[in-house]
């Protein structure tokens, strides 16, 4: 069916961000893969481009288009490629923006966002733990107060970006009697004394994602780096998790869609028995379903798209869109590597990859279960 959500201005905008991708990002995935990161360039020229500021005002270096929908859009394009591109570029632009966009004051924003925009600074978020998972609650990473400023000590893991980020915004205690409220957000910069970098973190997929553990021991992290109100980090946390759910859906769906289509010219050109395996009644059918529940959960997350940019949609929705779009994603792309029979377990072939990358979003942005708990405390049960 065809989208309705998007005008001229965003189908222009769709035709760069796929020039970028084709030309910045296509021909170098196999060197990502190995060295399991992306490197400086790639992100100075996503800077060049324009899209790290999307969500930026114009007077610090951003181009501030107040639509959502053209935050969708470049993540479309580049989970089209890889779901790992998505990963990495979402955390900085749609994910890290917000938090220093909403409560940086003056100074941070001076401070930080022009290179945040150009790509010479990465951000990153440090919200989860070894022992903590999607409780962001019960985080045990704490803050001390003291002249000038805060001692940080704890450590953070599964931190996309966190091998390479310049800016990581930590959530830390710094009120250990008061539970969700005595949670702080703070910026803690590359070359902070105590501040170190775990290993690389050998994971099932995203391979190309530079994703990492941090370890802060002693780490002063001046008063000027306090991000927000002290002891609603958080609540300004969960403010925010609103559009990271959402874009944790937009990258689900359209990482899927792009494999099922090529899936779909896999079998019309895959022959056993002396015709397409695409023709026998099983499969055809088997792909019918899969388009259908493709197309269908993408005018669900279109909804979302629009409900986020009109600032209606709300937490438990998100919940709805970022669980859903995850179990259907990894549905069709596990049908897709069967359609593939033994070549889809190949890794050179993309349905592999895609089908290995896609595991995590189950898990990642808070679990499917305790999105199905928050829907289901919302009805009261």
């Amino acid at each position: 069916m065809e989208r309705v959500i998007f005008n001229e201005d965003h189908h222009a905008f769709r035709a760069s961000a796929k020039e970028y991708c084709d030309r910045s990002l296509v021909p170098r995935m196999e060197q990502f893969l190995e060295e399991k990161t992306l490197d400086r360039a790639v992100w100075l020229e996503a800077g060049k481009q324009g899209f790290l500021g999307l969500d930026v005002p114009e007077e610090y270096g951003g181009s501030s288009v107040g639509d959502y929908r053209f935050n969708a859009v470049f993540a479309e394009e580049l989970s089209k490629v890889s779901a790992s591109l998505s990963s990495c570029f979402g955390i900085h632009y749609d994910c890290a923006a917000p938090y220093l966009v909403d409560l940086g004051t003056e100074e941070q924003k001076q401070r930080w966002l022009p290179k945040f925009c150009s790509g010479e600074y990465v951000a990153a978020i440090g919200m989860t733990e070894p022992s903590g998972g999607s409780d962001l609650a019960a985080l045990k990473t704490s803050a001390k107060k003291t002249d000038g400023g805060w001692v940080l000590n704890g450590s953070k893991t599964f931190i996309t970006n966190g091998d390479m980020a310049d800016l990581v915004i930590v959530a830390a205690r710094t009120d250990s009697s008061k539970g969700a409220k005595g949670i702080t957000l703070f910026v803690v910069e590359e070359g902070m004394d105590g501040f170190a970098r775990g290993r690389k973190l050998d994971k099932v997929g995203q391979t190309e994602s530079g994703t990492s553990e941090l370890f802060f021991e002693d780490v002063f992290v001046a008063e000027d780096n306090v991000l927000g109100t002290v002891d609603r980090g958080f609540i300004h946390m969960m403010e925010r998790l609103a559009q990271e759910r959402v874009g944790a859906a937009v990258s689900n769906i359209a990482q899927a869609t792009q494999i099922l289509a090529e899936t779909i010219e896999y079998v019309k050109e895959r022959k056993a028995f002396g015709q397409p395996v695409g023709s026998f009644q099983y499969n055809k059918f088997l792909v019918a379903e899969l388009v259908t529940k493709a197309e269908v959960t993408q005018a669900y997350v279109d909804n979302a798209i629009v409900a986020h940019d009109e600032d209606r949609l709300s937490a438990v929705d998100a919940a709805k869109v970022k669980w859903w779009s995850a179990s259907v994603q990894n549905e069709i792309l596990d049908a897709c590597v069967q359609l593939h029979g033994g070549y889809g377990y190949m890794n050179e072939y993309r349905v592999a990859r895609a089908w290995r990358d896609a595991r995590v979003t189950k898990i990642w942005a808070g679990s499917n279960e305790i999105m199905k708990e928050l829907i289901g405390r919302d009805l009261g049960l």
